[in-house]
């Protein structure tokens, strides 16, 4: 009897042991499954808010490009005069190409001006007035930094100066509407990249903040053993630099997906966004990824570290 009633005990303390080994095995597996939920949420909205920052980056590039190819097809339009043969006109041709502030230039003879009213009229206007009536022309386009009405009114009289011009003629009041168009454009997106870092940081702060509350108490045990501020923040802080780069890597994976899919249905986009705009615009999403990722790590860490025990119940 004495024998069963040890062999009984041992096995039930033994068997004791194992189930709390077990439900200490099931919290471990419940705390690590938790925190690797943390850490993909934390990662998603990360990426989320970055891909904003992206987009913006994108637009202010996009209207940059767009602003330099509008000002840059704003053509001013040389009439030569009828006495200036093809020989003269191209000499002309070559001389205005040299100034640094032409763009691109396209020469209109009179024999093909000809052929265009021919065409545009239905009939040729050389029949009729006995010769022909059009002259030579010249359309300049400008760099767009000088695609601006005091410039071009500076060009527009150096290049009246040019023997065989007759007149010069551009659309001042859509030179004047594109830069005030253009300028509120720039002014809108400015606002929109302030009011989105100010959300962003403080959206990926509070996610942050969540993450380390759960470690609040690890936090003040190891201040109480005699950690440093510096050694406690450090693990929180290379966790931080993973997190924002993992996420910034992941919202540059699904833009650029979503930049490859708009160019197969417009392959015309390349024409304002270049490969530098989007070298550019990754760089400035890892980097924004992973310093606010990591100052927000900062700031958490130093709040707990700041607080006291009791104090940490309240919260």
């Amino acid at each position: 009897f004495l024998c069963r009633y040890l062999i009984l005990q041992y096995l039930c303390n033994n068997f004791g042991v194992l189930y709390l080994i077990k439900e200490m095995a099931k919290k471990r597996n419940k705390a690590r499954s938790r925190h690797s939920l943390q850490v993909v949420t934390l990662c998603i909205s990360t990426a989320m808010v970055l891909m904003l920052i992206g987009i913006v980056v994108l637009t202010g590039f996009t209207s940059r490009n767009l602003s330099s190819y509008v000002k840059e097809n704003l053509t001013i339009t040389m009439i030569l005069q009828p006495d200036m043969n093809t020989e003269e006109s191209t000499a002309l041709c070559e001389r205005i190409r040299t100034l640094h502030y032409i763009n691109s230039l396209n020469f209109i003879s009179k024999e093909q001006a000809l052929k265009d009213g021919t065409k545009e009229l239905g009939a040729n206007p050389a029949e009729f007035a006995g010769e022909n009536p059009f002259t030579g022309e010249i359309e300049v386009q400008l760099k767009a930094n000088y695609a601006n009405n005091d410039s071009i009114r500076n060009i527009v009289q150096q290049l009246r100066t040019y023997r065989g011009v007759s007149d010069i003629t551009y659309p001042q009041s859509l030179v004047e509407s594109v830069n005030q168009t253009l300028g509120k454009i720039s002014l809108v997106l400015l606002v929109i990249a302030v009011l989105l870092t100010i959300i962003s940081f403080s959206l990926i702060n509070n996610t942050i903040r969540l993450s380390i509350y759960a470690h609040r108490f690890s936090i003040h045990t190891m201040k109480l053993v005699g950690g440093s501020w510096s050694f406690i923040r450090a693990p929180f802080l290379r966790r931080a630099v993973l997190e924002g780069l993992v996420s910034a890597l992941l919202a540059i994976a699904v833009l650029g997906i979503g930049i490859c899919l708009l160019y197969e249905k417009e392959p015309e986009i390349t024409k304002l966004l270049s490969w530098d705009a989007l070298i550019i615009t990754a760089i400035v999403m890892l980097a924004f990824g992973v310093i606010i990722a990591t100052f927000c790590s900062w700031l958490s860490v130093n709040k707990f570290l700041r607080m006291k025990a009791g104090d940490l119940y309240k919260i």
